[in-house]
């Protein structure tokens, strides 16, 4: 189920009336039962994949918190993990490795006796594998206790709001808030509906909108100048932030209505100033998943400078794989572990060099060079494969010659000739990014909601009216999944 489609909009507050009229302690199964159907509306059958998953490491944790030895524990916690990375694998990796196999295979005259699989990748696996290896890892190393409770357990892995892009939980947060009691609390209500309305707002009107000028520029390059590239480029950086970021929203909003507190998975990554600092803001639960479960586990910065950037660059390209079986993902990882691997060898220069620069010019120069290396990453990101990527890149250059023409002739705009599109649709798109990026201003300090909240209640309603009519008459509603959904 779609968190921007009409079915939501019924199930959600029917799922959330019901919640707060039965009594606590059946509170988990109706949120259980209501997880299933959520996630049985994209493809049914897939519901026994998690089931089995679910049941796998429900008693993997039992018996690894029973065990005395060292080695049981270990072996136990072994086969969970095999039995989540194997899945995940043969779902999602099973055909990559497999042409790749073949392709190698080829290039010295021989031939693979594997056969290509039609398999649909079960949406959301990624994410709710991730979860699930999190619990067994923290109760074999003792920072939980096993869940004796199979319901709660279960919940924890299909929690609706988060269970197919996130954030991606640990047991520590999420599992004690599933026994606890919530209690009908109108100010969480209320700052959980404007998040969720927050979060809609992103996706449908700015992320949407923006798909109507970033897909059919990037898919098709060379149809395109080379200006019109380069602004699709741009756009897809806010396009995916807006998506992504919005969902997260939704799932924030959604579980705080009901009393639960989600972990925040965005910052304002797009304030960074450098890929270091980008990644402490973007995808949160993710980047600190593989920070506990990757990188401290391999040595960290504990260890020789060189191992240090071992174990850095083995991360991203692992984030990048994660992402998706594609050489574009590995490329895109290996291109952001590159880029921290460079920042941790010259940190000490920069802060040399930005002890000798105007503070403004450090920021602007910083937040600059980080967008523009991230946005061009996203090529990589989003692109089918790499030569649709460096078709993009190839057209990239004759944007500054488009700016030129257009600087002489000003009317080239008003025609369509260097634009696929007319010039007022663009300044629509700018005018939404302004949104966006003044109401980031606003949130440095407190979210919009805790802001709004402090309002009279003649301009609370106003604002909400505002962004109500805007996702009503602006919002683009064609039923289109976000994007993070194919992880």
């Amino acid at each position: 189920m779609l968190f921007n489609s009409f079915e939501f909009l019924l199930f959600f507050p029917v799922v959330t009336v019901l919640y707060f009229i039965l009594p606590h302690k059946v509170r988990w199964l109706l949120l259980l039962i209501a997880s299933c159907y959520f996630y049985m509306f994209f493809y049914p059958p897939y519901i026994l994949i998690l089931g089995g998953t679910i049941v796998i490491d429900y008693f993997a944790g039992i018996f690894i918190e029973r065990t005395n030895n060292a080695v049981g524990k270990r072996n136990l916690l072994v086969v969970s993990l095999v039995a989540n990375i194997g899945i995940l694998f043969f779902f999602k990796y099973f055909n990559f490795f497999n042409d790749n196999l073949t392709c190698l295979l080829h290039g010295i005259g021989q031939k693979n006796v594997i056969p290509f699989m039609r398999i649909l990748l079960p949406i959301g696996l990624s994410f709710h594998t991730f979860q699930a290896m999190s619990y067994t890892i923290e109760v074999y190393r003792g920072n939980q206790k096993a869940e004796k409770h199979f319901g709660i357990y279960a919940l924890y892995v299909m929690f609706y709001p988060q269970l197919v892009a996130g954030p991606i939980e640990r047991p520590q947060n999420m599992l004690h808030q599933f026994h606890e009691r919530h209690y009908f609390n109108y100010d969480k209500v209320v700052s959980g509906i404007v998040q969720i309305v927050w979060g809609i707002f992103k996706k449908a009107v700015i992320a949407d909108s923006l798909a109507l000028f970033v897909d059919p520029i990037l898919n098709d390059p060379g149809k395109n100048s080379g200006l019109s590239v380069l602004l699709a480029v741009i756009f897809f950086g806010f396009q995916i932030f807006c998506d992504f970021s919005g969902y997260s929203d939704v799932a924030l909003g959604s579980a705080r209505v009901m009393g639960f507190d989600l972990m925040v998975n965005f910052r304002r990554p797009y304030s960074s100033r450098n890929i270091t600092e980008f990644w402490s803001r973007w995808h949160i639960s993710l980047s600190t998943w593989f920070r506990d479960y990757l990188y401290i586990p391999l040595g960290g910065n504990r260890v020789a400078k060189w191992k240090w950037y071992r174990n850095i660059f083995i991360v991203f390209l692992v984030s990048g794989l994660w992402h998706g079986a594609n050489w574009t993902f590995v490329i895109w990882g290996a291109m952001h572990g590159t880029a921290m691997v460079i920042e941790a060898f010259t940190s000490s220069w920069r802060k040399k060099i930005a002890t000798k620069i105007p503070s403004f010019l450090n920021n602007f120069f910083g937040k600059f060079y980080s967008f523009s290396f991230v946005a061009f990453a996203w090529i990589f990101f989003r692109a089918k494969n790499t030569k649709l990527a460096f078709d993009i890149i190839r057209k990239l250059p004759g944007a500054f010659a488009d700016i030129l023409r257009i600087v002489k002739h000003p009317r080239l705009l008003m025609n369509n000739s260097i634009l696929s599109v007319d010039a007022g649709q663009i300044v629509f798109y700018i005018v939404l990014l302004l949104i966006l990026e003044s109401i980031h201003r606003i949130e440095k300090e407190k979210h919009i909601y805790e802001l709004i909240a402090l309002k009279p209640a003649i301009v609370r309603w106003s604002l909400y009216f505002i962004f109500v009519f805007l996702i009503y008459y602006c919002g683009v509603f064609n039923n289109r999944e976000f994007i993070y959904f194919q992880f």
